[in-house]
């Protein structure tokens, strides 16, 4: 399977949709244990929503890792000391595989898990790496059944090289199941599940969102191949027509989103 390149600026595209999942998610995150915080954010993409991270805590410093050239490119943008006397950087890291090397007081995870099989492994290590009272925190897409990846799925089917290129339901898990292995770890534990109902623009808007993530294994696997791809997302664009009928104000698109925050003891 060739890992997905990425286009940030395709992903920004719908950038105020993407980011109230993560608004969501870090109102729900305790106060850290130290007053200027090591920070984490794991598959920080572009870096827009890190930012977020400085503006809560002004003092703290904060690390974006991903493993993507492109997206670190475009969040590099965003780096440097920040007014509250902390710092943003960012480095290339990947999630299947990365270990902090240092205490942290949170470690946060945005729309990145789901690109991580087994990522229930590695959640002792991120919890081991927590200060006592610290945090890890995350939500991923819980709409793998949806219209929007179900065709996906089935227009894939007939050729191999999409096929497994393509993530499948087992990709996340249930929330019950991220509410047990968090518990069993010592964590107070908060996992809840909601469905944005997002209003999209634009001429087939559920594709161009999905040409910024769920769709990027196939549009990579299909680099190469102009004719195939331009007929692959025909089809799709067609189906997703008639999945998300166009409305006078908008073509309405349903998202749901899977958020765990985790504190372990102070």
């Amino acid at each position: 399977m060739t890992a997905p390149v990425w286009d940030p600026a395709q992903y920004l595209r719908h950038a105020g949709h993407r980011a109230r999942p993560f608004a969501d998610l870090l109102a729900r995150v305790p106060e850290l244990p130290a007053e200027r915080p090591r920070i984490a954010d794991l598959g920080c993409g572009p870096g827009t929503v890190t930012t977020a991270l400085a503006a809560r805590w002004p003092g703290a410093h904060i690390t974006g890792y991903d493993n993507s050239p492109q997206m670190l490119a475009d969040a590099h943008r965003h780096a440097g000391p920040t007014p509250g006397g902390g710092s943003l950087d960012f480095a290339v890291a990947d999630a299947r595989t990365w270990t902090p090397d240092e205490t942290h007081d949170l470690i946060i995870s945005n729309a990145t898990l789901q690109w991580v099989p087994g990522h229930l492994d590695r959640f002792s290590d991120w919890i081991a790496a927590l200060a006592p009272g610290g945090t890890f925190a995350f939500q991923v897409p819980g709409n793998f059944e949806a219209p929007s990846h179900r065709l996906m799925r089935e227009l894939a089917a007939p050729d191999p090289r999409l096929t497994a290129a393509l993530r499948h339901d087992s990709a996340v898990r249930t929330p019950a199941a991220y509410l047990a292995a968090l518990a069993d770890l010592g964590c107070e534990t908060d996992v809840w599940e909601t469905t944005y109902l997002h209003l999209l623009q634009g001429e087939d808007p559920v594709l161009d969102w999905m040409k910024g993530t769920g769709l990027r294994p196939i549009l990579t696997e299909l680099a190469d191949d102009d004719r195939a791809r331009e007929d692959f997302l025909s089809a799709y664009g067609s189906r997703l027509r008639e999945a998300y009928p166009a409305t006078p104000h908008g073509t309405p698109f349903p998202f749901r989103r899977i958020f765990a925050v985790a504190s372990v003891p102070g």
